[in-house]
């Protein structure tokens, strides 16, 4: 019931907002035709863009590259850029290639053509859009990975022992080493690959002075710098209080505030930062964070545990009770960022953030039900006779103050207590405590002559033993071992569940938000900018007469479109052939083939009679006559959308 109110409530609608920037116009327009050059180009978005160093490239027919004036933003519109032109550019088609960093940090890149007096054969090729270094791509995806497992497990552990007080904290250390190394490695390494992501270059610029400049000056570069700081300071923090045998409250509050403090870095950096509601969805993205660690970097915190079989019940109690109001958290806040990321139900579907969203809904609906299989092992370790229990939770009242959230039932059920009740309760208790259905359990195994706390025990005379340092512990039973080892295979599964929601979460916040994708997809109609469609195909009629045929439907939409096609050879240079016949059928619907009714414009192929009347994947044929008696025919799939 939970799952399915939360996808019913991320689904409810909402207004326009984006989260990458989308290209709103451009000036001359895609696809144009102009008299004169133009003195300058200029870009349009739908939020505020930051600009690269190559953050345009202009390149003439003959693919080669047309200098330009610097880039630089309209005075005082952050959304809007240009680039000055010579003078004189000539004549026929040219192609523009932009790049430019979005609000939320991302960049956004594409491509578009206009015309000087005339259209024109072009050996340049509009890019796909996906223009972006693949290896750095990845190297970029990893380091923001160990950036979320190292915060997880560092925020997590750390709350782990401050929240729910395990007695002994030592084994706990390797996991805030771990999760503090691992934060500030990926940071540095994130602060030096910022340049080359941003440019779409290989990892081999990372120490390039200008684009560490330029990180340093930008608000990702910022973010990443103040993550080190608070990951300084939560160093100093964590030493002091690590000799403290509980944390003080000024430690506590500070521990707080410098959590926060790391969370923000991501907030202040990721899609929250852009948008509609921004303090709003900033807020929520922290809260969604630090909860996010309060309960997956907690998960190893006691499994650690678990394996030294050293953790009292009430450990495991107030874990789960934290992790419950974690959860909450998660959900409320999950809502919020889904309903401000998608925007509406067929987003869901239909887009690749909406599709990431469902396997990640899926993941945490899996981790739920691991940990309620866990809850469930603890509470049948906890069930224990009433009287023994109200025994147990006499002789605890009086020795030790029972802890904030933790009373009546549920300090009476501790699996720790339960076994000391089993022998401090008297010959009766015992025998009650033996019967069927009743068997006690000790998580931690500890000996009854120590508290969990490491507390003395009265002696039989009333006086005061001496605490000893090094609790005995009594052997486990085997129904004491089997529930430990179940509740240790439940948490084990959940790190693992844990691990692939963190990867999910990563993959997420760097794809388009399916709000956005709808916006960009309106400025573009709104301001009527055809997305062209450039196929390549390739042919080899034999005896060395081969090459490609590239070409270009403009828009590639339903309806109307005009085609160019030309032809190179093996060498790159452009090849005058006898025909080209280009025609269209769509499969599905028992369409076509359509002639597209190619002429020859000297030096290139065109027809601007091509009507396609429907969506769908055609196949697109190509027959290339290369003399009077050979050709040969190649077939391509083409996507018009509407």
């Amino acid at each position: 019931m939970l799952l399915g109110t939360v996808l019913v409530l991320l689904l409810l609608g909402g207004g326009p907002a984006s989260a990458h920037a989308a290209l709103r116009g451009t000036d001359p327009a895609d696809g144009s035709v102009v008299k004169t050059s133009p003195r300058a180009i200029t870009l349009t978005f739908t939020e505020s863009v930051g600009l690269l160093d190559d953050s345009f490239r202009v390149l003439d027919p003959d693919n080669q590259r047309v200098r330009t004036g610097k880039a630089a933003h309209a005075e005082g519109r952050a959304d809007t850029v240009s680039v000055a032109l010579p003078e004189k550019l000539g004549t026929g088609t040219f192609t523009v290639a932009w790049r430019v960093v979005s609000e939320d940090s991302h960049p956004v890149s594409g491509a578009f053509t206009f015309s000087v007096g005339e259209p024109s054969a072009t050996r340049a090729v509009l890019p796909s859009g996906a223009d972006d270094n693949p290896v750095t791509d990845g190297l970029y995806n990893i380091g923001r990975d160990l950036a979320y497992i190292g915060a997880a497990l560092l925020i997590g552990a750390a709350a782990f022992v401050a929240l729910c007080r395990p007695p002994d904290r030592r084994p706990l250390r390797a996991l805030l080493l771990g999760g503090g190394w691992a934060l500030a490695g990926s940071t540095v390494f994130l602060f030096f690959l910022r340049g080359p992501y941003e440019a779409g270059t290989g990892p081999a610029g990372m120490f390039d002075p200008s684009g560490l400049t330029r990180t340093l000056s930008s608000r990702p570069g910022l973010a990443l710098l103040a993550r080190l700081v608070l990951l300084a300071a939560a160093a100093v923090l964590l030493l002091r209080q690590s000799r403290r045998e509980t944390p003080s409250r000024a430690g506590l509050a500070t521990g707080a505030a410098l959590a926060v403090g790391l969370a923000l870095t991501w907030a202040g950096a990721e899609h929250a930062s852009a948008g509609i509601q921004v303090p709003a969805a900033m807020t929520s993205s922290v809260l969604h964070l630090l909860a996010m660690a309060v309960w997956m970097g907690g998960l190893p915190a006691l499994l650690l545990l678990l394996h030294r079989a050293s953790v009292p019940s009430t450990v495991v109690i107030r874990f789960s009770r934290l992790a419950g109001a974690s959860v909450a958290v998660l959900v409320a806040t999950g809502v919020y960022q889904s309903w401000r990321g998608l925007g509406s139900w067929s987003a869901l579907t239909d887009t690749t953030y909406g599709r990431l969203l469902l396997a990640k809904l899926a993941a945490v609906a899996v981790l739920l039900a691991a940990g309620a299989l866990s809850r469930r092992t603890v509470r049948r370790g906890t069930a224990v006779p009433a009287t023994t229990a109200q025994a147990a939770e006499a002789r605890e009242e009086s020795r030790v103050p029972e802890p904030a959230g933790v009373s009546g039932a549920a300090a009476s059920s501790a699996l720790v207590v339960s076994a000391r009740a089993s022998v401090q309760a008297g010959a009766s208790e015992a025998s009650e405590a033996s019967a069927p259905g009743a068997d006690p359990v000790s998580v931690s195994g500890e000996d009854v002559s120590a508290t969990s706390e490491g507390g003395p025990h009265p002696a039989e005379g009333g006086e005061s033993a001496p605490a000893d340092p090094t609790p005995r512990r009594r052997p486990l039973s085997p129904a004491e071992d089997t529930r430990r080892r179940a509740l240790r295979r439940s948490v084990l599964f959940e790190v693992a569940v844990s691990v692939v929601v963190l990867l999910l979460t990563t993959i997420l916040t760097g794809t388009l938000p399916g709000r956005a994708a709808a916006e960009a997809a309106a400025a573009e109609q709104s301001a009527g900018l055809p997305v062209a469609s450039v196929t390549i195909i390739p042919f080899d009629a034999g005896l060395g007469m081969r090459g490609t045929v590239q070409v270009t439907l403009d828009p590639g939409r339903v309806g109307d479109n005009n085609v160019q096609a030309v032809v190179y050879g093996p060498d790159g240079g452009f090849v005058s052939i006898p025909e080209l016949r280009l025609s269209f059928t769509l499969p599905s619907q028992d369409i076509g083939p359509l002639d597209a009714k190619l002429t020859d414009r000297g030096g290139y192929w065109a027809s601007d009679g091509l009507s396609l009347p429907i969506p769908g994947t055609w196949e697109m044929k190509a027959t290339v006559r290369v003399t009077d008696t050979d050709q040969v025919s190649e077939t391509k799939p083409v996507e018009i959308v509407r």
